[in-house]
């Protein structure tokens, strides 16, 4: 008797047999985010050691009524979130907007639908008037934007997702953001800022190999995650957790080693992968940037600088863009 086919969804194969078949190997880091990885990830964004979420919020508790007036002025407003998640975060700008007008939609975009569905149905329980329009989606492969004439509309990016992509890919997916928005229309970023005096290299280092071993558990999820959609065999045992900080290229390196020789059979790709010992794969970059280097990308994707918001230790900024 033959065995069901081990399903291959198009996107995760291309990009894992291309990563894989390199020279160090690496996989794209958007396999992290399905729903268990989604849910780890919000659970990392809750530790001590991940100083980016509670310090993005604390800029939109001190400053979210600057934020939404600079960018809706008294106007209608929509509001579309890439990589939305739990829109925890979110919701201290949506209670703003709404504190100027009723009329307010938010339009989540993220690739869990699980993730979307909680924060939609928090949202409405929250605040009944609040339109939510959620969409599953993967914002980098270009999306679409509903139509609400008479409206403003804000795109978010925020959590400093940005600096998990280089910057030629960065630049692209603004630029189809920038494509798809009018005249009055706004972007708001979120991007953690390089290394200071007043911010060592060991804080952020600690931002992605906390004591609790969340962040190794999201990485090696990635694994997890081809042996259920792929057929694949990876132990997770057998690999560790590597995070380190690259200062050439201003960002944060995660990695998983291989902690012994090893071969996997990846099933659904017809491929099989060997590794030595302390052989690695790579699978994400955070990139961390100083205001010039902010100012240039925008620059780059067609967008101005309108306003910035730091947090007091000038670890994090937040940023409205206008088109240029």
């Amino acid at each position: 008797m033959a065995a069901n086919p081990v399903p291959r969804p198009p996107a995760i194969a291309a990009n894992v047999l291309r990563g894989l078949m390199r020279t160090p190997k690496s996989l794209p880091p958007f396999l992290f985010y399905d729903d268990a990885g989604s849910a780890l990830f919000e659970e990392i964004t809750r530790l001590p050691e991940y100083y980016l979420t509670r310090t993005e919020r604390g800029i939109f508790q001190r400053y979210g009524a600057e934020v939404v007036r600079d960018a809706a002025t008294a106007e209608p407003l929509t509001m579309i979130e890439l990589g939305a998640g739990s829109a925890e975060k979110t919701g201290l700008l949506i209670e703003q907007a709404l504190r100027r007008s009723r009329d307010v939609v938010y339009e989540p975009i993220d690739v869990s639908g699980a993730a979307l569905r909680a924060a939609a149905t928090q949202l409405a329980h929250r605040w009944p008037q609040l339109r939510v329009q959620p969409m599953v989606a993967d914002y980098t492969n270009g999306f679409r934007l509903n139509s609400h004439h008479g409206t403003r509309r804000l795109v978010l990016w925020i959590g400093s997702s940005i600096g998990n992509f280089e910057q030629v890919e960065a630049v692209r997916i603004l630029r189809n953001v920038r494509q798809r928005l009018q005249a009055n229309d706004m972007l708001l970023l979120g991007m953690d800022l390089a290394p200071s005096p007043s911010k060592p290299v060991s804080a952020i280092t600690a931002a992605y190999n906390d004591a609790a071993g969340v962040t190794a558990r999201f990485n090696t999820n990635v694994l997890a995650r081809l042996n259920r959609e792929l057929g694949a065999n990876f132990d997770l045992n057998r690999f560790v957790h590597v995070a380190e900080w690259n200062s050439q290229a201003s960002r944060m390196e995660m990695y998983l080693e291989s902690s012994d020789h090893q071969q996997i059979r990846i099933p659904a790709l017809s491929l099989n992968v060997r590794l030595t010992r302390g052989e690695r794969i790579h699978t994400e970059n955070s990139y961390k940037y100083t205001p010039s280097q902010i100012s240039e990308l925008l620059s780059a994707a067609g967008f101005a600088l309108a306003r910035t918001w730091n947090d007091p230790k000038q670890w994090f900024s937040v940023i409205l863009a206008r088109i240029s």
